[in-house]
């Protein structure tokens, strides 16, 4: 399910993941003259220009890149164009989506609404990623899966993996593996260069969570040419808007704005960790532009009501394995500031 959006005015949002930074102005500005008579016209169908400078920053071919309407819309193209619906045995690796578990709650949604068997296996302790041995021994993990999603950097628990766990995890698997990396640019390490390395291996990337354009919807996946023509397959012929491509295209152009902005991100990032640190929280270390944290005193479910009713927004999750975490969304220093306020506020009401 979406985070909730706020219908009053002064929330402080910390419950989506975004970017508490605007894009850049060259890309505002991008926008604003792409708004003229082009709107009548159709978009490019397969943003073919962007795919172009995509394939450049990532040394590849265009060939080796597709562009969708967010990252979202081609984890829902990889289910419904390598999974075969469960019509009759549902043991069958042809019929798993697979997944760790906790991670993006869109996966067995997408299992699901395809007619495939979502497949969840439990991440390690502290949410790590098992090794292929453990996965083997435990017997749960099928390396022949239709489609498996691996989250990396982990949501909700903002762990990090490591380039040598995920290739590990990529040369024992024989299924299609797509390492979705929507949080990377927060990150210590990439995996983009395994999807050129390994022919069953894809990497999803976004330019909504870094790169301040989740109102656009622009994401994009990397891998094997084969795997990218059978996509293309089942795209919509108009998936990503005009205006989206050219804010991208534009994105592009400024990545020292951004990377800038990762930095202030990150340095936040850490003093938020150390100062709810000190309040009794149980944070989690985070590689991602979110904190998983336990909260003192009570349960995190009246925190979360506690701090709505201050006007702060964070995101709660019933599930059982993280349901006494809070995941608070990195914001600017003054929203962290104003954060940190209000768990002070509520530590002395008791």
């Amino acid at each position: 399910m979406p985070g909730e959006q706020p219908r009053i005015a002064g929330l402080i949002k910390l419950n989506t993941n975004e970017n508490p930074y605007p894009p850049a102005p060259g890309v505002l500005k991008a926008v604003r003259e792409a708004v003229d008579s082009r709107l009548r016209l159709y978009p490019n169908p397969t943003a073919q220009a962007l795919r172009e400078r995509l394939a450049r920053l990532h040394r590849c071919s265009a060939e080796n890149v597709i562009i969708g309407n967010g990252s979202d819309e081609l984890l829902a193209m990889a289910v419904r164009t390598f999974a075969e619906p469960a019509t009759g045995s549902k043991g069958a690796s042809r019929h798993r989506v697979q997944y760790f578990h906790p991670s993006y709650s869109l996966y067995p949604v997408l299992a699901e609404a395809h007619g495939a068997v979502p497949h969840p296996v439990p991440l390690g302790k502290g949410f790590s990623i098992p090794t292929p041995t453990s996965l083997r021994r435990g017997g749960m993990w099928d390396f022949r899966a239709a489609v498996t999603f691996v989250t990396t950097p982990n949501a909700p628990s903002g762990r990090g993996f490591t380039t040598r766990e995920l290739n590990a995890l990529c040369k024992a698997h024989r299924g299609l593996l797509i390492l979705d990396e929507a949080y990377v640019d927060f990150a210590r390490e990439n995996a983009a260069a395994l999807a050129l390395r390994h022919p069953h291996v894809m990497v999803a990337r976004t330019f909504s969570k870094a790169y301040s354009l989740c109102f656009q919807r622009v994401g994009y996946l990397m891998g094997h040419p084969e795997l990218i023509d059978a996509l293309h397959r089942t795209r919509d012929s108009y998936n990503v808007n005009g205006l989206g491509q050219a804010a991208a295209l534009a994105t592009l152009d400024h990545l020292p704005y951004y990377r800038k902005n990762f930095r202030r991100i990150c340095a936040t990032r850490d003093r938020l960790t150390l100062a709810l640190g000190r309040l009794g929280f149980k944070v989690l270390p985070s590689q991602a532009n979110f904190l998983l944290a336990e909260p003192p005193g009570f349960e995190a479910e009246i925190w979360l009501e506690r701090l709505r009713a201050r006007k702060i927004l964070v995101r709660w999750f019933r599930y059982p394995e993280v349901r006494q975490y809070l995941r608070i969304t990195i914001g600017t220093e003054g929203e962290a500031t104003a954060l940190l306020k209000a768990v002070r506020a509520i530590l002395a009401e008791g």
